[in-house]
């Protein structure tokens, strides 16, 4: 017979493959290069690579417009030929800079391929310098020379700034671009002693060498600025990465969890079955109902034996009960009930073991409350659990003071304060957790379950109330259980009639 997998049985899919697998990836080679630091000046090539080819195509009308200006008042002024010849020359190495840039930007930029395309743009810009070069070879027969050097030098200044700004994005291209540009003018000052050209020349000189650093200043700024950004790209993705494990786990955890309580909770009665039987069995034998026993050894036996079962029954029953209540199987009874009463009970209910203990219970209830909706059984267990805590930690001949009233809000609490030896602050979240224990409770000889705190909680919790554990060491410890407003029932006008006095419960 085939049976259809069930939910619990599949807590774990090992087949699924891990997530974000090129996430991973992408993040570990990212940190591979940030690590390298900005000192390697290659770590960025292809971005800033990437970069300059989008800006060419943006600023690719900026150049021609000033070619055909400084060609076009050249001739008017010059009325030289050899202009029109200049500007068909600088436009083609422009267009062919433009070509290429298309080309870089269609093809895919890998590692091996941005050395060979940041040649060739190098070389597209060296061409460009060696039209501004021949530009100093354009003469005007009719011009002052001063005039017409000074001329020249203002152009060449012009196109020096176009060209820094143009190229900030690829390193050393101005100093490519510029320096037949220099050469020109040192050849020429060399060869044609002048206080002119010198002076153009030594103002070129200068003026490229400030770019020069200005340029580096600000391109070692887009470095920083381009790896910050993949910096914080590389934090996005490792925080996607990290949201998804953490996502994975916890849902692995929450149906493991899910399924141990189910588990717990429909195993309720194969646990208490067998248990029954160890107590009734134990119990006759150690009342010898059946006739005596030979051995008084085996009756004290039968009285540990009862002793344990029962302790194991209350250990199971308090995991049942907190199994259920995070299996969402906790249902609620709700009714009509007074928390004056179920305290009263309850006191009862620990009397006698308080007395053994000469332990006092001080009770300061609020008179006229009404009643509450709420589980009864639920309350019950609730100030059952404090009280008995309360009995068990408090040393023999202290006080414990029980108190029912109202909040501030217009709820209703049920507090219960000792004399203890109190909880360290900062083991308070540990006696409120699963299973948890202080260390005076582990020193104690009446050791629990550390279920008690946590199922107060999971009840309260129910009823959207809330629990309070107020402590300090050798003060002793105030637990405090509060009921919302809208569980107070408000009480209607009733005709005149004669009060019932409501009857006590005594308890030995």
């Amino acid at each position: 017979m085939i049976f259809a997998p069930s939910t619990d049985k599949n807590i774990v899919d090992k087949s699924r493959q891990p997530r974000n697998k090129a996430v991973s990836k992408a993040v570990r080679d990212t940190r591979m290069r940030l690590q390298s630091g900005l000192g390697n000046t290659g770590a960025f090539d292809r971005e800033m690579l990437e970069l300059y080819i989008h800006s060419i195509g943006q600023s690719a009308l900026a150049l021609p417009v000033l070619l055909i200006v400084v060609a076009g008042v050249m001739f008017y002024v010059t009325g030289n030929p050899q202009v029109i010849l200049w500007l068909a020359a600088s436009l083609s190495i422009h267009a062919v800079g433009l070509m290429l840039a298309r080309r870089a930007c269609r093809s895919e930029l890998t590692a091996e391929r941005v050395g060979r395309w940041r040649r060739l743009m190098l070389a597209a810009s060296f061409g460009m310098g060696l039209c501004w070069s021949s530009f100093l070879a354009l003469g005007c027969d009719s011009c002052n020379t001063a005039n017409f050097q000074l001329a020249q030098g203002t152009v060449l200044l012009i196109a020096l700034a176009t060209m820094a700004m143009s190229t900030v994005l690829l390193r050393g291209a101005l100093l490519v671009g510029f320096l037949p540009v220099v050469a020109t003018l040192v050849t020429h000052a060399i060869l044609d002693p002048q206080a002119g050209t010198a002076l153009l020349g030594g103002l070129v000189t200068l003026s490229l060498a400030f770019l020069a650093f200005m340029t580096h200043r600000m391109h070692a700024a887009n470095l920083r600025i381009l790896a910050m950004q993949t910096e914080k790209d590389d934090l996005i993705a490792e925080l996607e990465v990290a949201k998804s494990m953490s996502d994975e786990a916890r849902r692995r955890a929450e149906e493991a969890n899910l399924a141990k309580s189910r588990f717990l909770a429909s195993m309720s009665h194969e646990l208490r079955t067998p248990l029954n039987a160890i107590l009734g069995f134990s119990e006759v034998m150690s009342t010898e109902v059946l006739g005596s026993l030979n051995n008084p050894t085996y009756k004290e036996y039968a009285d540990d034996i009862h002793r344990s079962g029962q302790h194991l029954l209350n250990l199971i029953n308090e995991i049942l009960d907190l199994s259920r209540i995070e299996a969402g199987r906790y249902e609620l009874n709700e009714e009509a009930v007074h928390v004056v009463e179920i305290a009263e009970d309850c006191i009862g209910m620990v009397q006698l073991k308080a007395r053994s203990k000469n332990i006092s219970i001080r009770q300061q209830f609020e008179a006229g409350m009404p009643s509450v909706w709420a589980d009864e059984k639920a309350i019950r267990q609730v100030t059952l659990n404090l009280l008995s805590n309360a009995v068990k930690f408090t040393p023999a001949g202290g006080l414990i003071t029980v108190k029912a009233g109202w909040t501030a809000t217009g709820g209703q609490y049920v507090s219960i304060r000792d004399n203890g030896p109190g909880i360290p602050e900062e083991e308070i979240p540990v006696v409120l957790s699963a299973f948890g224990q202080g260390s005076i409770a582990i020193k104690s000889a009446e050791q629990g379950t550390g279920l008690g705190l946590p199922i107060v909680q999971a009840i309260l919790a129910k009823h959207e109330g809330q629990f309070i554990l107020r402590s300090k060491l050798r003060e002793g410890t105030e637990a405090i259980a509060i009921l919302p407003a809208k569980r107070v029932l408000q009480a209607t006008p009733a005709e005149e009639t004669t009060a019932i006095e409501r009857k006590r419960r005594s308890f030995a």
